[in-house]
């Protein structure tokens, strides 16, 4: 029997976008993770970066047990998160134009380089300038937004383009505008957003389709191990010295 608590509704909403995406965009993750190889194999640094909660997403896949010692975080400062009072300062930032170059001028990626920028609209000026600017300075860019508020909202952006207009390669999230999936009597607007669960999904799916392709081509995936379980220190301080070079978050 269906369970029809609000609890209940979420997860089923939930599982049901993990499901379409898997399913609709199976081969963008495939293409996502053989360009992550691409880059690993290549001698190139990996990015990821996202704005607001979509830096949840971004901050998952960087130093953690499971991912690739080689994926580093591009913050933008005001724009991690909550990690500025007022919290509404970071929402102003992802308006401003010109931030993104400023960022990415001062940060080490360079061409040859791959960064995934997720942004759930993919409508704000720091989105949309991070990805092409950085395609301008050589760097492979892979989007992981919601092509629905391309067709149902207006970019903010002066160009009148979204995220997905200035990639290499676009995974949709399915995520609907306004990213709340549930609705009830009595409660004046929708609640209970999937973003996050899915678009963390598809960092970790990407993960694990480098990994593969990584495989296939002879090389040993960059994964860290661990550090609660015994010799993961010693595991993670082995990676971390082969690839020092790519490691960013360890200085």
């Amino acid at each position: 029997m269906s369970d029809t608590t609000p609890a209940g509704r979420f997860f089923d909403a939930a599982i049901g976008l993990l499901e379409r995406v898997r399913d609709e965009e199976a081969a963008s993750i495939a293409a996502a993770g053989a360009a992550i190889a691409d880059t690993v194999a290549s001698g190139g640094r990996l990015f990821a970066f996202g704005a607001g909660h979509s830096s949840l997403a971004a901050q998952d896949v960087v130093y953690r047990a499971g991912g690739l010692a080689l994926m580093n975080l591009l913050a933008v400062p005001g724009t991690v998160g909550v990690d500025v009072m007022p919290a509404t300062l970071g929402s102003a930032l992802e308006r401003v134009d010109g931030l993104a170059g400023a960022v990415l001028d001062s940060s080490p990626a360079a061409s040859g380089d791959l960064l995934v920028i997720i942004s759930l609209s993919g409508r704000n000026a720091l989105p949309v300038e991070m990805a092409q600017n950085a395609r301008a300075l050589g760097l492979t860019v892979i989007g992981v937004t919601s092509v629905a508020y391309a067709t149902e909202t207006r970019s903010r952006h002066a160009s009148g383009g979204f995220l997905r207009d200035h990639c290499d390669i676009v995974i949709d999230s399915k995520i609907p505008v306004g990213d709340a999936e549930l609705t009830a009597a009595g409660v004046g607007a929708p609640f209970a957003p999937a973003s996050t669960v899915v678009t963390s999904a598809v960092m970790q799916a990407m993960t694990a389709a480098a990994a593969q392709e990584l495989v296939a081509r002879g090389i040993e995936p960059p994964l860290l191990r661990s550090g609660n379980v015994d010799g993961g220190h010693e595991w993670n301080g082995r990676v971390m010295k082969e690839y020092a070079d790519r490691i960013f978050y360890r200085h």
